[in-house]
Order: C-alpha cells, then structure tokens, then sequence
C-alpha cells in the first residue's frame, strides 16, 4: 500500500469503507441489467416472433447505448464529476426499464434496451473512477474487487430474470435502481477526480491495444452467454430454469474475478482464452443439461479470469493519474465485444448451430493472444 493510500484511508474512516460497499453494490446491480435479458429473452421472441438473428439484434442495443454512454461519462469526468455521473447512470437505467414495463412490441423494447445501455455505460465510469481516485496505490485489487461484484450482479440479473413474463423482471429491476439512488444522494459519492488527466499517447501503446482486445474478447464471451445461448438452452430449460442456470454461472465468474488479483494480469488473460473457447464448444456441442452446468462453469471461471486480467494489463500499460482517455476507449473497445456477440453470434447459430458458435469466441481469443505477445512497456 502506498502512503498516498494510507492517507486517504486516514481520511476517509469508516466512510472509506461505506462508500466502496455502496461502489460494490452499484456494480452488482449494474451488471444485473446485462444479464437480466438472458432469461427473458425466448419469451421475448416467443412474444414478437423473431428469429434468433432478431433477438441478436435487439440484445446488441444495450451495448450501442453503453459506447456513447461512456463517452458522455468520460467527458463528465474530466470536468471532476464522477458523483453525477453516477446519478446520471441510475436514472437512465430506471427509464430504459420502464419501457420495458410499459412497452407491448419490439420497437419499444430495442430503444428501452438502448437507453438502460447509456445509462449502463455512464454508471460503470462513475464507478470506476470513484474507485481510482479513492484507493490510489491498490487500483488491481479494488478494481479485481469491482469485476467481482460485476460478476454478483450476473447472480442477481438471472435471479430477476427468472421472475415469469417480461414485465415482472423489469419492474423489479426498475425498484432496485431507484432504491439505489437514495444512498448514493445521502452518502455524497467524491464529487471530484482533478488527480486524473487525459493523455492520447497512451492508447498508440502496444500494452493499450493488448488490454483492449483483452476486455474485448472477456465482453464478447458474455455478450455470447448472454445473448446467444439462451436461445440454445430453452430447448430444455423453461425460462426459470435457465435463470438458475445463469446465476449459477456468475459465481464462478465472481470467485475468479476476486482471484485473478494473485495472478500476473497477462497470466491470468492468458489461462482465460482457453477456458473460455473449451466451455462455449462443449456447451454449444451438447444437448444434456449436466454437460451445460459442467461446461458453463469452466468458461465462466475464464470470463471472469479476463476481466480482471484486462484491467490488470490496462494499469500496467497506463498510470492510473493519465487514465481516463486511455479508460473510455478501453471500455468503448470492450464493450464492443458485447455488440458483436449476438450480431455474430445469432446468425451464426441460425446458419451452423450453436456449436459452431464458439468458433467467434476462439478468433478473438487467438486475437487476445497475439496481442499479449507484442505489448510494449507503460506508456
């Protein structure tokens, strides 16, 4: 721990620790709206008569909205607001949910989907740099701690999802969100982050591009568990039962998540693009519900192994205090993967079946690879 670290622990007390459960528990719920849709979506489909191809492409909304999400947060950032970029993120979340709860078709459901993305995008940057600027010296460990509790939240989304219907799940959400805007109002998050610049020189690093591809290949992974295989899975799961499935999942995403901080981030992102591609394969290849539990567990352990192991080479390649550039194209790039998951991924199923699948995820885990092998020194 640095003594800039115990300073700020010095200073902060107890609140210190208040206010990074409060920054955990946003996380747990932000990462619920990702997963939320998984269980819900056959019904969906059942309900609009869309193809796979369709559902894809109506899960890929959220990642659109999260791209401009994060540039709308980034640029509230470098003016030292992070605390209302945090609110911001609440209320966009609670709207796009709405529209679920009211929305009868399609097109309402594609722009609710999109607006609970911008407000995703704009939360996970106020959390994000509330975090940095609070622990200076131990940004891998609380942020290997932030990816964990994203992972929680991928056990809460199903949970949710499981509810039956497509208004039940979204109403709950929508509670949630709005009960989480009173603390973070009375507990007044850290208004500013002035310790933090931009630097463009820092996404032209070979470590930079390495880190992207690396959280690129983590989000495309669950952007495919999330958006694709559902789909597969409702050959034998009713729409609760797949999320039992889901949540089940997130907890070894979580465990590994939490781990990775012991590991060598490269390491770590390394081991990840193995288990990943061989859990996707053997679940898209089988029919049998215990093989799918077998096999869902191993990739998420690697999913969650990536997500930490790429934020891990992004704050070897970048110092945390020239970040935030570095920070927004890291997590536009990222998210990207969630976007091309089901893009891919749902005509893909449609045209070779979900075993063929997991062949998208093994080009970008072969991509990943590449990249570690040529990453340059900190910028």
């Amino acid at each position: 721990m640095s003594a800039q670290a115990v300073s700020v622990g010095r200073l902060s007390g107890a609140r210190s620790g208040v206010v990074y459960a409060l920054l955990l528990g946003l996380g747990v719920l932000d990462a619920a709206g990702y997963s939320l849709i998984a269980p819900v979506l056959p019904v969906l489909a059942e309900r609009t008569e869309a193809s796979a191809t369709v559902m894809g492409m109506l899960v890929a909304t959220f990642p659109l909205g999260m791209v401009a999400g994060f540039a709308l947060g980034g640029a509230a950032v470098q003016r030292g607001t992070p605390a209302r970029v945090t609110l911001a993120g609440l209320l966009l979340i609670a709207a796009g949910s709405l529209g679920f709860v009211l929305g009868t078709d399609l097109a309402v459901y594609a722009l609710a989907r999109l607006v609970m993305g911008l407000g995703s995008g704009c939360l996970w940057l106020g959390i994000t740099f509330t975090t940095l600027a609070s622990w200076p010296g131990q940004e891998y460990l609380c942020m290997s701690r932030v990816f964990a509790a994203y992972s929680v939240g991928g056990l809460l989304g199903p949970l949710l999802g499981a509810i039956q219907g497509v208004q039940g799940p979204f109403t709950a959400y929508l509670i949630l969100a709005l009960v989480a805007m009173v603390p973070v109002l009375m507990l007044r998050l850290p208004a500013h982050a002035g310790v933090f610049t931009t630097d463009r020189r820092a996404v032209r690093t070979r470590g930079f591009w390495a880190a992207s591809v690396g959280i690129a290949f983590a989000v495309l992974a669950l952007g495919t568990l999330e958006g694709v295989l559902p789909l597969h899975f409702a050959t034998k799961l009713a729409q609760s039962q797949i999320g039992v499935l889901y949540a089940a999942t997130s907890v070894p995403v979580a465990v590994a998540a939490a781990l990775a901080a012991r590991l060598r981030p490269g390491r770590a992102l390394l081991v990840s693009t193995v288990l990943v591609t061989a859990g996707f394969a053997v679940a898209g290849a089988s029919s049998a519900v215990p093989v799918w539990i077998g096999a869902l567990a191993v990739a998420g352990t690697g999913i969650g192994l990536a997500n930490t192991g790429a934020i891990g080479v992004l704050l070897e390649a970048v110092p945390a205090q020239r970040i935030v550039t570095a920070m927004v194209w890291w997590s536009q790039i990222g998210i990207l993967g969630y976007l091309i998951a089901p893009l891919l991924g749902g005509p893909v199923a449609d045209a070779y079946g979900y075993t063929a699948v997991a062949g998208v995820v093994a080009v970008t885990a072969a991509v990943a690879v590449w990249a570690l092998a040529r990453r340059g020194k900190r910028a």
